[in-house]
């Protein structure tokens, strides 16, 4: 098995993504912003969602849009990482993004917005504010992983809340436990970037569901 193959076998995640091409740097900029902002990782540009290889028509072409994205729409701007590899004739491109030290970085979605994204298993989640701040002293992503560690009670709070309730609110959870809202907001954005919750702010109040 190739070093391509054993990466496509592990299937999307937390730190892998596979595109079939770069289409514009304003798409492929949210997830390389993503990853630079949680643990970095790896996008396989020339492969299908279902793990196919159909590789890129012009390797050159989808460098240079890359470097775009990289460069000019993601603030502070990227260095990543691309090897060329050829697999039954066909070339897929490894990008790798290291996990940045510059965090929180912007992609571009459109002319003059900017926008946070963070990796949350196999997706690129726009973050608030809030996470912004928690990125930049990088509280959260220094923490040890989740799956490693028996969950606290504050976290079990919140699963056994949400087992009975549709969502959560920072509020709400602030009033369950009678904490502070910096604790509160670490325990719920350290739950969402090891997956056990999911982040919404595209309403007017940010909320959290299983």
């Amino acid at each position: 098995m190739t070093d391509l193959q054993e990466l496509i076998r592990r299937g999307e995640g937390e730190q892998l993504e596979f595109k079939k091409k770069t289409t514009h740097p304003s798409r492929i900029s949210r997830t390389l912003a993503s990853l630079a902002n949680t643990h970095g990782g790896q996008v396989l540009v020339g492969v299908e969602d279902d793990g196919r290889i159909v590789g890129v028509r012009d390797a050159e072409e989808e460098i240079y849009l890359l470097r775009q994205a990289a460069l000019h729409y993601v603030e502070p701007a990227l260095t990543l990482y691309i090897k060329e590899w050829e697999e039954d004739g066909r070339t897929v491109l490894i990008v790798t993004v290291p996990e940045s030290a510059l965090k929180p970085h912007r992609a571009q979605v459109a002319e003059g917005d900017w926008r946070g994204y963070v990796r949350v298993r196999d997706e690129s989640v726009q973050t608030s504010q809030l996470t912004e701040k928690v990125l930049q002293r990088h509280d959260a992503l220094d923490m040890p992983r989740l799956e490693k560690l028996p969950l606290n009670k504050d976290e079990l709070a919140v699963l056994e809340y949400l087992g009975k309730h549709a969502r959560i609110t920072l509020a709400q959870y602030m009033k369950l436990l009678n904490i502070g809202k910096r604790r509160a907001y670490r325990t719920l954005i350290k739950l969402t970037l090891h997956g056990y919750l999911k982040h919404h702010d595209k309403e007017k109040e940010v909320y959290y569901t299983l």
